[in-house]
């Protein structure tokens, strides 16, 4: 077996590869992801960008290659075993909700907290303060299907914070945001991931999003196109977000993480414990 990654290092990946139905979407990538890192992912459309995510979050199996986190390896995990470290590990925005259309708002946000053990109270609190903090939550008791796309948006964002996982994948999470709403999002998004020492990986095709992060890479044709580089940091400051206490708690294709963590298992879970 090889060696594990640094103990510095959150997220590992040596060598991976990964194709799509023949066609190569990563060609070999390693990259170390530290602890309580915002690093951005950059790359036109289609360079491998959904992919990389995909496989550092346990969506995808990696072809060929090594995915460690916290010193333990994704890469020989099966299916069940990927698929609860996603629920129980990570927290994902794509660039489409993908929320439980049975759910209100604030059982869509409290879900992955009941599913992971929280009492009532606990996760509902919680997902009463991330709607808030993201400006939603004068609809927390609204289903999905009669809000707005960038309602729903920020309600995904709300969704996978208020567990607060070590790690947050954001695989382009502002696409369907126009852009004073864009940054609104990326400020708290950065913000409570560096208040409470979460690693945020942030893949984006747009240059004005990268000054939110510590650091950037760059992909071209499933490639590191260029070392990972530092980059001036944006100014996330965002009242009431520094130094507030933590609530209580926990692409390619046709799925993404957050998707899998609210199945239906999850939505009769709900269900038993709704007010």
């Amino acid at each position: 077996m090889s060696a594990a990654p640094p103990d510095n290092d959150v997220l590992w990946a040596r060598g991976i590869v990964k194709s799509h139905h023949g066609t190569p979407a990563l060609r070999g990538i390693s990259l170390g992801i530290r602890e309580g890192e915002v690093l951005a992912v950059t790359g036109p459309r289609g360079s491998g960008k959904s992919t990389l995510l995909g496989c550092l979050s346990a969506l995808l199996p990696v072809d060929d290659g090594e995915v460690w986190f916290n010193s333990a390896p994704v890469h020989t995990l099966g299916r069940a075993g990927r698929e609860r470290l996603r629920r129980d590990r990570f927290g994902f925005v794509g660039s489409e909700p993908h929320l439980v259309p049975e759910l209100t708002a604030r059982e869509n946000v409290a879900l992955p907290l009941l599913l992971a053990g929280a009492g009532n109270k606990a996760a509902y609190t919680a997902a009463d303060e991330w709607l808030e903090r993201l400006d939603v939550g004068e609809v927390g008791r609204i289903r999905p299907d009669r809000l707005v796309q960038s309602q729903r948006q920020r309600i995904a964002v709300a969704r996978a914070l208020a567990p607060l996982p070590p790690v947050v994948f954001a695989d382009d999470p502002t696409a369907p945001l126009h852009r004073e709403a864009a940054d609104q999002v990326l400020r708290i998004l950065t913000s409570a991931a560096r208040s409470h020492q979460l690693t945020l990986v942030l893949a984006t095709h747009d240059p004005e999003l990268v000054r939110y992060a510590d650091r950037s890479v760059a992909l071209v044709d499933g490639r590191l196109a260029a070392p990972a580089a530092p980059v001036r940091r944006h100014a996330t400051a965002t009242p009431g977000m520094a130094g507030t206490a933590a609530p209580d708690a926990a692409s390619t294709g046709s799925a993404s993480p957050d998707a899998a963590s609210t199945d239906a298992a999850g939505a009769s879970a709900v269900s038993a414990t709704r007010r």
